[in-house]
């Protein structure tokens, strides 16, 4: 699927409202309901857009601090690997994880309420992982910028492409 600047402007206005109606959207793009719509499900079924979610406070439910994790496996093999990643995955603590290259073989953002939480963490669920190497914590002291969005191209003039 192509995407023209009428696709590109409603992936734009969704990421930042993603409750806005649809006659509103197609008020915004200056279509009207039914073909933006139709367009909106196309870019669902195309795997544009991938979910719509409410986005909660962390603090608010009484996890105050963020940890960034890096961690290395002590044996990389694929299966290794996959059992290691199936685990990770089971820990809700864990609210993201990235496979990366570097140092380490693995980032992981984690919310707890408290240090004493996140020793319990480390403890209980974390060292009990298979394969699991070395382990180096980064307190979060302070946001600069957090975004869900992704940069969505401008369009190009015609005659700059």
């Amino acid at each position: 699927m192509k995407l023209d600047e009428t696709d590109l402007k409603i992936l734009r206005i969704l990421q930042q409202q993603g409750r806005i109606t649809n006659v509103q959207l197609s008020a915004e793009i200056g279509l009207s309901p039914a073909p933006t719509l139709e367009r909106v499900k196309k870019l669902e079924q195309a795997g544009y857009i991938l979910s719509y979610h409410a986005r909660i406070n962390p603090a608010k439910l009484g996890l105050g601090i963020t940890i960034i994790m890096e961690v290395s496996l002590n044996i990389h093999q694929d299966a290794n690997i996959g059992v290691f990643m199936q685990e990770i995955a089971k820990i809700p603590e864990i609210v993201e994880c990235y496979h990366v290259t570097g140092d380490a073989d693995f980032m992981l953002k984690v919310h707890v309420k408290d240090m004493a939480d996140y020793q319990t963490l480390i403890n209980e669920k974390v060292s009990k992982v298979p394969h699991l190497g070395k382990v180096q914590s980064r307190v979060v002291m302070g946001v600069v910028k957090e975004s869900l969005g992704i940069p969505i191209p401008e369009p190009q003039p015609v005659g700059k492409r």
